[in-house]
């Protein structure tokens, strides 16, 4: 069977909950490539009727929310030994200079943070279980976790979106080669924002750090 004709046997309901979950998951504290999910699903909905782009940016932001609210939960609730516990679990992403980055730019940038950390991977997993370990006021979080939730993942979607459309000749001329293209083209966008989100992130920690966020 070939490629396409197998992509369009997929139900679209499980294409929708794959991203939700995996975002969601993510958003959590889990880390897992939820941006690639959205990304690859975004291409996918440009070429298959059946996959709605709205209902799947939807998903998408939805995941997002209550991913980070259920991770800002379980943050406050678990405080200092629940970034310990996730160390030792995830030392790659969690380790103390890791955490520590993160937690200078939380305290320096507020719930600006929650939302601009949206758009970067390290950021994204740590912006509900630090928000709530440093107990920022939850309406504060709140605000700032569905801006960002919808910006990011219905942004990207669009932006994916019409990427594949605009390429759709060439994916039917060279189909791997388009959609590697246009796959490549999606992800370099979004280092470049990684980059320079991480940038501006280094230069906060550098800088003196101010009290803590406060609680409510």
């Amino acid at each position: 069977m070939h490629v396409q004709e197998w992509l369009e046997t997929v139900p679209a309901v499980a294409v929708y909950a794959l991203v939700a979950g995996v975002i969601g998951l993510e958003s959590l504290g889990i880390p897992l490539p939820g941006e690639i999910v959205l990304i690859s699903a975004a291409l996918l909905s440009s070429q298959q009727d059946h996959i709605n782009p709205v209902i799947l940016g939807a998903c998408a932001s939805a995941g997002a929310v209550i991913g980070d609210s259920i991770g800002y939960a379980i943050g406050r609730k678990g405080g200092r030994p629940l970034l310990a516990w996730l160390g030792r679990k995830f030392p790659k992403h969690f380790s103390e200079a890791n955490v520590g980055s993160a937690e200078r730019s939380f305290q320096k940038w507020g719930m600006w943070a929650v939302f601009f950390g949206r758009f970067v991977a390290l950021l994204r997993i740590f912006a509900g279980p630090l928000a709530g370990v440093l107990h920022m006021p939850y309406w504060k979080f709140l605000i700032a976790n569905v801006l960002g939730g919808i910006v990011w993942a219905g942004g990207t979607t669009a932006v994916i979106y019409y990427v594949g459309v605009v390429a759709e000749d060439w994916l039917k001329r060279f189909s791997y080669l388009g959609l590697a293209l246009a796959l490549l083209i999606g992800l370099a966008s979004m280092l470049v924002v990684k980059r320079r989100a991480k940038k501006h992130a280094a230069q906060g920690g550098d800088a003196t750090p101010e009290p803590a966020v406060a609680t409510d």
